[in-house]
Formats: C-alpha cells, structure tokens, sequence
C-alpha cells in the first residue's frame, strides 16, 4: 500500500437545483464566505488560485488549483468542475454536479460529489504519510462534514 496515495470521495445530497449548487461551487473566491476550514483564496490569473486550507489539525496546507475542466451540462442540470492541484498536495480534485431527484421540501435536489486524487507534494507531507495518514484522513472527513454544512447554510440564505 503506498500511504501517500490518497483517493477521498464525498458525497453531498443538497436540497437545491443543479444549477445553483454548480454555480456557487464554481465560484472558487467565495469558498472561504461558507466553507470555514477554506481560509485563503487568491487568485493567481484567469485559471489558476492558491488555496489556504485548515481543519482540525494545527497545519496549514497550500495549494495552488489550476483549472482543467469547467464543463456545465447543456441543460444545466449539474456540470464538472476540475482542477490540478500542486503545493502541499499534489493531483486533482473534481466537483461532478447532477440532479437527484426531489428535496424534503418538493424542490429539486442536488447530488454534489467531490472525489481528490493527491499525493504528499512536499517533503514534509511525504515523510508524515505514514504516521499521519488516519489523522490525515480523519481530518478530510471533518472538513467534508463542515463544507456541506456551510454550503447548506448558504444555499438556504442565498435561497430566502
């Protein structure tokens, strides 16, 4: 098993139409406004930005996104949204947008489903993969849980 390979997959059901749900996680800037552990976002030019993340554990990782594919469906039901991430880790992450059926409320619903594929870019994470790992993994699953909670939060007041 190579322990800094990491392959993460996550899963949001959102009571929002696609179109909404892409449009806001598109926005890449604005991440920080409902995502907590999304600290710093700058954008470098028209497809590049260097992300600020932090969870729980006391480590800031840095990562430069650069845009592979923004691809919203014809119908605008959803779309894909892709980046190549360098810095802290190293790979690309993918949002896969598509519509799931109806909400609680009667309103559409949206499945957002967010997979990484990354490496330890740097030294530092490279020799921490094998002692870190289930932290590492424990605090992804943690930043996941409060990204779809923030998000939620948005939509609703984006909504009212």
């Amino acid at each position: 098993m190579d322990f800094n390979h990491y392959h993460l997959v996550s899963s949001w059901r959102l009571p929002a139409a696609p179109e909404v749900v892409y449009r806001v996680l598109r926005d890449v800037e604005r991440y920080p406004d409902w995502w907590p552990e999304v600290r710093q976002v700058q954008q470098l030019d028209g497809q590049r930005g260097r992300l600020r993340i932090r969870s729980l554990l006391p480590y800031d990782l840095v990562l430069t996104a650069r845009e592979r594919r923004q691809e919203e469906h014809p119908d605008r039901l959803g779309g894909v949204l892709e980046a190549e991430l360098t810095g802290d880790l190293a790979g690309w992450s993918r949002w896969t947008v598509t519509p799931d059926g109806r909400g609680p409320d009667g309103g559409p619903a949206t499945l957002a489903v967010f997979e990484e594929e990354v490496r330890g870019g740097t030294a530092l994470m490279r020799r921490l993969a094998l002692p870190g790992r289930p932290f590492f993994l424990a605090n992804h699953a943690l930043m996941m849980r409060s990204g779809r909670r923030g998000l939620l939060r948005h939509l609703r007041a984006t909504a009212a």
